[in-house]
């Protein structure tokens, strides 16, 4: 296993962690992995509990990470240098975002408590809640919304 730098995240620069550093700010909590509607008039974007066809809904991980753009080709790739790009539709709960914005870690994330399953049990990922987007036809995304901010 790589080694990471101790508590990293309050140290290091997001353009400066090592990759494995720059994985391991994500929480594991699926909610990027969420088909979302933006609306081009206002700019607003809402989440769906549609998840993507990768997406494993218990482990809230991509089922094909190292090759989900072979699938996925549209998915974002998340870098130091997209993130100011699409920010704007990650959770607010988001470790990449938190970052980015000068925020603390949630006591909940992974690198603060040590334990991955906590982004889970503390109700903060999308785990057995979600629906597989080859159930649901794109035209009926809408109906999916979900009210609370993520």
């Amino acid at each position: 296993m790589t080694q990471l730098r101790a508590k990293f995240w309050e140290t290091i620069p997001l353009t400066k962690m090592t990759p494995a550093e720059w994985e391991a700010v994500c929480d594991g909590c699926g909610k990027c992995c969420l088909q979302k509607l933006e609306y081009e008039d206002t700019g607003e974007v809402e989440y769906t509990r549609i998840a993507c066809k990768l997406l494993d809904g218990e482990s809230c991980r991509c089922a094909k990470y190292e090759v989900r753009h072979q699938f996925v080709p549209d998915c974002v790739r998340l870098t130091p240098k997209t993130l100011p790009k699409v920010a704007y539709w990650l959770p607010k709960t988001c470790g990449y975002k938190l970052l980015q914005e000068g925020k603390p870690l949630h006591d909940w994330h992974p690198l603060i408590s040590g334990d991955p399953s906590t982004t889970h049990t503390s109700g903060n990922s999308v785990q057995g809640w979600t629906i597989p987007e080859f159930e649901v036809p794109e035209d009926d995304w809408d109906q999916y919304t979900i009210e609370e901010e993520l």
